[in-house]
Order: structure tokens, then sequence, then C-alpha cells
């Protein structure tokens, strides 16, 4: 028979799975626009001016917009399936490891009213969350394409013998990159694993939570995590690991930030308990 502690390391394993599987599928369709690109660069490179070559650039240009729908196409389907399939199955998974770690009865969890309410809001803010990356690459693309056929127009009319400058249209349109609201610029494949990672963490804590104040009227949460984590976020001097929280404050941080580790198991014992305050070791 497994123990706890094992338990609570396949529960984990499980979702880190997923996240992988789930971080290659997302690049790999995110690099239908980066081959996309370097094919169009690639083709524009060889038109030369002459009769045809018109012709020649806006075929090419409409095979790029092709793939570029194609990708919207793909990424959309990943989206869906992630909102609607997977992350209620990481929530459920999540609340199953709560009673397991509470020593209940697994069967106590059924999808009611309750956590339907729950997973809906959860499920539709990361749905929107990711089809905004995957709305802002279709526009990046676009914005790619015209600047490539404007350079590709100056090589066909004979206004520039140099031909395209490929490097600096792939500079300052790079496809292969995911733009954060600082502007900073983040390779795909980072991205995708950091938001993957906090929103089945999220999922998966918030069906913990729930099923602790839903199926065994707890209180009380018992906060796992890195032993320097804050609780509101990495850098908050109230450090997560090891404490005692109420089930209101849980549920206001199921996790502190992206790559975060927590979890939490329900404490029902601690019932009643006037002489706790949220935030004390356990």
């Amino acid at each position: 028979m497994s123990t706890p502690v094992q338990q609570d390391h396949g529960s984990r394993e499980e979702l880190l799975a997923l996240i992988t599987l789930s971080t290659a599928r997302l690049v790999r369709d995110w690099r239908r626009l980066i081959t996309a690109q370097d094919q169009l660069l690639r083709t524009l490179e060889r038109i030369r001016p002459g009769i045809g070559s018109t012709t020649r650039v806006r075929a090419a240009v409409a095979e790029f917009n092709r793939q570029v729908a194609q990708f919207e196409r793909d990424a959309r389907a990943f989206a869906e399936r992630w909102a609607a399939t997977d992350l209620p199955t990481v929530y459920r998974d999540g609340a199953i490891q709560a009673l397991r770690r509470a020593n209940r009865d697994i069967s106590l969890f059924r999808w009611t009213v309750d956590h339907q309410a729950a997973i809906t809001p959860i499920t539709a803010t990361f749905y929107v969350d990711l089809m905004r990356r995957v709305q802002d690459a279709v526009r990046r693309a676009q914005a790619f394409a015209r600047a490539a056929q404007d350079a590709a127009r100056e090589v066909t009319l004979g206004r520039n013998h140099a031909g395209i400058d490929s490097p600096r249209l792939a500079a300052d349109h790079p496809l292969s990159t995911v733009i954060y609201a600082d502007q900073s610029r983040h390779p795909v494949e980072s991205w995708a694993r950091s938001a993957l990672s906090w929103q089945g963490v999220v999922a998966a804590n918030s069906g913990a939570i729930n099923t602790a104040r839903h199926e065994l009227d707890a209180q009380w949460m018992q906060c796992v995590d890195g032993p320097e984590c804050g609780f509101a976020n990495h850098a908050d001097t109230d450090h997560a690991d090891g404490t005692i929280r109420s089930i209101d404050d849980a549920d206001m941080y199921p996790a502190a930030h992206h790559g975060c580790i927590r979890s939490w198991i329900p404490r029902p014992d601690l019932n009643g308990r006037r002489d706790l305050i949220s935030g004390d070791p356990a």
C-alpha cells in the first residue's frame, strides 16, 4: 500500500508530466510560425526583378499567411482542449489528493454545483490568457508578412539591388518569442512551460481547497511550499511552508508565483480552535 508521501509524489509527477507534454504540443504548434517565417525569407531572397516576380512574391506571402491561419487553428484547438479537458482533470486530481492527505474516502468528491462553479471561471480566465498570446502572435506574424512583402516589392521594382535584409526582418519580427507586458521577450518554450505550470498548479490547488471547504467543512489548511517562498508572492517575508492558513487565505493565494510548487493539506481536525491565527506554524 502506498504511503501519503508516495501518493503526493505520484500526484505531483502526473501534473509535471501533463505540463511537459502540453508544453511540447504548444511549442510544436508555434514552430509552424517559425518555420514559415524562415521559408518566406528564403523564398524572397531568391526573387529578382523580372516578369512574374510580383506574382511569386504574392504567392510566397499567401503561403505564409496560410501557415499562420493553420497555426491559429491548431493553437486554438490546444487552448480549448487544455481548458475544457486538462484543467478540469487537474482540478479533480487536486481534490482527490486533498482527500487522501486528510485520510478521507476519495469518493467524497463529485462534480457538484460548487465545484462546477469554481472550475468555470478558472478555465475561462486561463483560456483567455492563452488565446491572448496566440492572437498576439498572429498579429505579429501578419505585421512581419507586410514588412517582408514591402521589402520584396522594393527589390522587384528595382529600387533595392542588394536584396531583402532577412536578418533585419527576422530581428524586427521575432516569432520565436513571446513579448511580456514589460516588453521583454522570452522564448516560446520558456513562456509556455511557465504559463501552463502556473495554470496547472492553481487548478490543482483550487480543487484541494474547495474540496476541503465543501466536502470536509475544513476551516484551516496546512501549506506545503518551498522553504524560501513567501505567502502572497515569492519575496513576501511571510513565509508559507509549514504554516496553517485559514481556508479563505488559502483560497486567495492557492499559489504565489509562476514556478510555485505550493500544495495544501486540509486540516478539519483544527476546526473550532480559537487560539489559531492564519500564518501560525503547523
